[in-house]
């Protein structure tokens, strides 16, 4: 009996750091999109930032993302432009960019 509370008090913890590490990982790409949007706007003029922002934080490493997300708070540098225009590059965030446009009649 006590091994079974063990057990279940382990799934539980295990369940609650997981929560805990969805948290962080929706509110680091929630900032990570706050930084990305006005890059996009910026850079790709006259298309829809918050789709393209979507892609690229989609297509993103965790690394980059939380390099991304940085920036609210240490500013957009150098790096953060070439680290957005090198997600916005890639094959798969492309695909997804353009299957967006397509779907959303923008294409």
């Amino acid at each position: 009996m006590r091994l079974l509370a063990i057990n279940l008090i382990a799934v539980l913890a295990l369940a609650g750091c997981s929560v805990g590490d969805d948290i962080v990982q929706e509110s680091s790409r929630n900032a990570a999109k706050r930084v990305v949007t006005p890059i996009v706007e910026d850079k790709f003029p006259g298309r829809n930032a918050t789709l393209y922002s979507d892609c690229i934080i989609e297509n993103a490493t965790t690394k980059e993302i939380v390099t991304l997300a940085r920036a609210t708070i240490m500013g957009v540098t150098d790096s953060t432009l070439d680290t957005v225009i090198n997600v916005a590059t890639r094959p798969n965030t492309l695909t997804c960019i353009l299957k967006a446009e397509l779907a959303s009649g923008l294409g």
